[in-house]
C-alpha cells in the first residue's frame, strides 16, 4: 500500500515538537489514528521504517512525535518530574491531538513509551480505542535498574555518548541523564501505573520479548492483572528489549491482527 510521509512542527506552551506523519492511500480523514510513543532514549528516526509498515498494513494513518527533550523538537527547560509518564498527556499529547485532529486513538509505546501509552488513555478514555505496549514497564523492578545501571556504564565510556549525539544533538546528554537519573532516584523507586490501569477500559495488547534485559514477564502480567479492560499478552521467543527492531515483521503481524479484531467503525480494516 502506497504510504505518504509528511513531517510537522506541533506548537505547546514548552516549545515546538517535531512529528511526522504516515498517510496510507484511500484513508478516511475521520478514521482512526495511531500515535507512537518512543522509548527514553528514542526519537521519531530512531522508529526506522515501523511506523510506515504499521500504516501500510493497518491502514491507518500513523503519527510519531519526539518528546519535548528529544530528537528535533525543542529542549527540554528543566529535569523530568517523577510524573513525566503521566504528564505527557497534558502538553504533548494534547497539541499532537489538536494539531491532527484525533478523534479517536489507538495508542502504542515501545518502553517508557508503552507506559505513557497507558497514562494517555486514562486520561483519554473517551477518545481511545486501544493500547498497545511494547516492552512496557509497569512498575520498578530489579531487571529494569540493573539494566539501566549496564547501560549507563556502557555509555560513560569514550565516544559512546555519540551513540545519542546522532539522534538528538547538543540534548545528547540530557536524554541520557533524563533516563538514567531519573529512574535510579529513589523518589522514583515506587513508581507504577496500578491507578492508571485501573482507569483503562480499552482492549490492550501488552508484547514482551522472553529475553527482555529491561523487563521480566512480570511487567505485561501486571498490566493484565491491574487493567480494568481486556488485555492480550504476547511474548516473543529469543527477542529482547527492542522488540519492534528485533523482530519486526512478528510484532507487525501480532499488532494488524490485535487491530483487525477491534470494534472499529474504520472501512479500510
Amino acid at each position: 500500500m502506497l504510504v505518504t510521509t509528511l513531517d510537522h512542527w506541533v506548537p505547546t506552551s514548552q516549545g515546538k515538537l517535531f512529528a511526522r506523519r504516515w498517510i496510507p492511500a484511500g484513508v478516511k480523514s475521520d478514521a482512526h489514528m495511531i500515535l507512537l510513543f518512543h522509548d527514553s532514549l528514542g526519537s521519531v528516526e530512531q522508529w526506522r521504517d515501523f511506523p510506515e509498515k504499521l500504516a501500510a498494513q493497518t491502514g491507518l494513518t500513523t503519527i510519531a512525535y519526539d518528546r519535548l527533550g528529544f530528537g528535533r523538537s525543542d529542549a527540554h527547560p528543566g529535569l523530568l518530574g517523577k510524573d513525566f509518564v503521566f504528564s505527557e498527556a497534558e502538553v504533548g499529547v494534547s497539541a499532537v491531538r489538536e494539531t491532527f485532529e484525533m478523534n479517536r486513538m489507538i495508542l502504542a509505546g515501545h518502553s517508557v513509551g508503552g507506559g505513557m501509552s497507558i497514562a494517555t488513555a486514562a486520561a483519554f478514555p473517551g477518545v481511545t480505542s486501544a493500547v498497545i505496549t511494547m516492552a512496557a514497564q509497569a512498575f520498578i523492578e530489579d531487571r529494569t535498574l540493573n539494566g539501566i545501571i549496564a547501560a549507563k556504564n556502557v555509555f560513560n565510556q569514550p565516544g559512546q555518548i555519540d551513540r545519542l549525539v546522532r539522534y538528538h544533538g547538543d540534548k545528547a546528554r540530557w536524554v541520557l541523564d533524563a533516563w538514567t537519573e531519573t529512574w535510579l532516584s529513589p523518589i522514583f523507586a515506587n513508581w507504577n501505573l496500578d491507578d492508571a490501569l485501573r482507569r483503562v477500559q480499552c482492549p490492550i495488547l501488552a508484547i514482551s520479548g522472553d529475553r527482555d534485559e529491561y523487563c521480566s514477564l512480570a511487567q505485561v502480567q501486571r498490566i493484565a492483572a491491574m487493567a480494568k479492560g481486556p488485555t492480550t499478552i504476547e511474548v516473543i521467543e529469543d527477542c529482547g528489549h527492542v522488540v519492534q527492531r528485533e523482530k519486526p515483521d512478528t510484532v507487525l503481524n501480532i499488532i494488524t491482527t490485535f487491530i483487525s479484531r477491534l470494534d472499529l467503525a474504520v472501512a479500510n480494516i
